[in-house]
């Protein structure tokens, strides 16, 4: 193997063009056990909806898939794997495969191994187990992970076991031969803007694909030419795709959105009707993420639209306490009334069966 192995080129010119990559949820039954069937009916879904990539065993599909008491990150991979190589198969297409790897050094080595050779393309690489790791052992970590599998670096916000890295962070991480990608996902804007400075200074612009993750601010960071040194005409930086819980449900929608602010470039004004779209969207968030309850809800909320369209059996988890926080079926309701339009409600109706097959 390569000391720093690269994904095919089809991989990397598709990431830097741009993708929408949903953050792939798990189903369960009601004994808390993989539902496969189920579990391939969200990746038929997602394939469907026009989704570019996958990314898998992430925070959305929950950490503790890890445990030895469920034993499901292997099969989760697998599953998702095959099932989207089966819908490539029938559709002529080539869906980009990211794992989420986590831990400290060794587990993330073990899991990046095994996401290698279930044929994901890249690692979206957690540092929430490095919280209180200085930053140069973090990135002595990254550069030891990376030796086994590209990565796809990953800001998360502190709120979700995220930490708050520098812009020299950045900088440094973006040296990295084989980061082919960042997700840019700490809900915040300032740092949001260390990501990119980093990225800038690093000299690998043409090369990092950089991907929102802020699932508060969606829209207007795919709308946003961030031009970060004007006094020397910097050609900007733009985030060209997302990779994100929130596209977990209404995805074909996403599609739709992202193609949208896609036609916006070059300078082109934006339509005001894409800037209340980015406020509505958000609006969503808040109660798709449960923002009222510093996000406790997030993965149930998740949960529960697809369970009211019938693609999952129910909102389960495998930590039973984890579900919706009070409050948060009523937003749902509240959000799904106001914003038909953000809804796959119909395009799932008319396709469930078939991804159900």
């Amino acid at each position: 193997m390569a000391s720093h192995p690269q994904p095919p080129a089809w991989v990397c010119d598709r990431l830097r063009d741009g993708l929408v990559i949903p953050a792939h949820p798990l189903a369960l039954t009601a004994s808390r056990r993989l539902d496969e069937r189920r579990q391939r009916a969200l990746t038929r879904y997602y394939h469907a909806a026009g989704a570019g990539g996958l990314a898998v065993g992430v925070h959305t599909t929950q950490f503790a898939i890890r445990e030895p008491r469920h034993g499901l990150f292997a099969p989760v991979l697998q599953l998702a794997a095959e099932t989207a190589a089966d819908c490539d198969a029938r559709s002529g297409r080539r869906t980009v495969r990211i794992a989420g790897v986590c831990g400290e050094t060794a587990q993330a080595l073990a899991e990046a191994a095994l996401a290698r050779e279930a044929g994901y393309h890249a690692a979206l690489l957690s540092l929430a187990a490095t919280r209180e790791w200085p930053e140069e052992d973090v990135l002595r970590h990254c550069e030891t992970v990376s030796r086994e599998i590209p990565l796809f670096g990953f800001y998360l916000q502190p709120a979700v076991g995220g930490r708050i890295l520098s812009q020299e962070f950045w900088r440094r991480f973006a040296g990295i031969p084989n980061v082919v990608g960042i997700k840019i996902a700490p809900f915040n804007r300032y740092q949001t803007l260390d990501v990119l400075r980093g990225v800038l200074e690093s000299g690998r612009r043409g090369d990092i694909a950089l991907y929102t993750g802020n699932d508060d601010h969606i829209l207007l960071d795919l709308l946003t030419d961030h031009r970060l040194d004007a006094a020397r005409e910097d050609p900007g930086l733009r985030m060209v795709g997302g990779l994100l819980g929130h596209w977990a449900c209404g995805t074909r929608r996403a599609v739709e959105q992202w193609e949208l602010c896609r036609s916006v470039r070059d300078g082109a004004p934006i339509p005001a009707r894409l800037l209340t779209l980015a406020a509505q969207v958000t609006d969503a968030n808040g109660a798709l993420f449960d923002a009222a309850h510093q996000f406790a809800g997030c993965i149930a909320g998740i949960h529960e639209v697809l369970r009211r369209q019938r693609l999952l059996e129910g909102l389960w988890c495998l930590d039973p306490a984890e579900t919706l926080s009070p409050g948060q079926s009523d937003a749902l309701d509240r959000v799904a009334s106001a914003y038909p339009h953000l809804s796959d409600d119909a395009f799932v109706e008319e396709y469930r069966d078939e991804w159900l097959r």
